[in-house]
């Protein structure tokens, strides 16, 4: 990332006044070309398409990781703990797919990115494509049985008709400088909110503007071991740790939150490294040394088939976190789109 990037990105959540002048155009450009795109679908001069089955957008307004994955898992077990049959659509950033692809255990998270390769381990059927339409009739062609789609990502691509709305929100961060791309982080204004069905918010919210009446559930991200890479039948309780310094590495939307996580955990660490979003992870990027290195379940789908070195698997332990969810979202899902489930 170059060093103009860095402080745009910077400014997003520590307002420089010159940048706000300075990117003014470019983010009245990016209003006027959302607003026309969202007007020709209201309008239907461009067309949404519905799937057979309701479909639930896990979305957010602004960029950066938010928590959406780690939602969608925990909505995926608690759906299929009730008995519900329930698939994933997403768009599979980071992957080289061309065509709607279908996601297996065996699948390379290079063809269909690392964020559905986590989602596909929950047991759920998952599909991912750049046209999430197809993608979505992909996975009902295969799974007829269905009863739900979720799509990871995707509350801008309006082509796909969708029932319900939920955005995630970072409680710390909020909605940064309030400004759009490029002057700030929202992919569309905070005024979408009112649109929307319900509201996630991971961690404790800062001042946030949503409207009074809109649903709103609180997330917390909770970690209670460690698996190692190298043997997933291996774990290590977190106090284990306590004594011993380590490292951090993340390639995730934003990494901060997972280091901090770490240091609020009382690991000692040494080292924070990170690495873009869906970063393609080699062999070069681990640090010299022998010190444990502590990395995220997503970045672990693609480190365990890069790093073949049996020390270097060694040092590498996953931390997965749980989604905590009050009140229960998968019941008011359900409830909402009357979906009768057999548990």
């Amino acid at each position: 990332m170059s060093r103009l990037s860095q402080r745009i990105e910077r400014h997003w959540y520590q307002a420089a006044w010159w940048l706000t002048a300075l990117l003014a155009p470019l983010e009245g450009l990016f209003a006027l070309v959302s607003a026309l795109r969202r007007m020709a679908y209201r309008l239907r001069l461009l067309r949404s398409h519905q799937l057979a089955v309701p479909v639930v957008v896990i979305g957010n307004i602004n960029v950066g990781g938010v928590g959406k994955t780690p939602l969608t898992l925990s909505l995926l077990a608690a759906l299929q703990a009730r008995g519900v049959r329930v698939g994933v659509v997403s768009r599979g950033y980071g992957g080289t797919h061309q065509q709607p692809t279908l996601v297996s255990a065996d699948c390379s998270p290079q063809l269909v990115g690392d964020e559905p390769l986590l989602l596909a381990a929950s047991g759920a059927p998952v599909a991912v494509g750049r046209d999430r339409v197809a993608a979505g009739e992909l996975l009902l062609r295969v799974h007829p049985d269905l009863q739900l789609i979720l799509t990871d990502d995707g509350l801008q691509h309006y082509r796909l008709a969708r029932t319900l709305e939920v955005v995630v929100l970072d409680g710390g961060r909020g909605l940064g400088n309030g400004h759009l791309l490029p002057a700030g982080p929202l992919r569309e204004p905070a005024s979408r909110l009112a649109s929307v069905d319900a509201v996630v918010v991971n961690g404790v919210a800062s001042s946030l503007p949503l409207p009074a009446a809109l649903p709103c559930f609180q997330m917390q991200l909770s970690a209670e071991h460690l698996v190692s890479l190298a043997d997933p039948t291996r774990s290590r309780s977190v106090v284990d740790f306590a004594a011993e310094p380590v490292l951090a590495l993340a390639g995730i939307g934003h990494p901060e939150r997972f280091f901090n996580t770490l240091r609020g955990l009382g690991f000692s660490l040494q080292h924070c490294l990170s690495f873009p979003d869906h970063h393609a992870f080699s062999a070069a990027d681990l640090p010299a040394g022998d010190s444990p290195i502590i990395v995220t379940s997503k970045d672990a789908v693609k480190l365990r088939r890069v790093i073949h070195d049996a020390a270097q698997r060694a040092r590498l332990w996953v931390l997965p976190v749980t989604a905590q969810l009050t009140p229960d979202l998968a019941s008011w899902l359900l409830s909402r789109l009357k979906i009768r489930h057999g548990r």
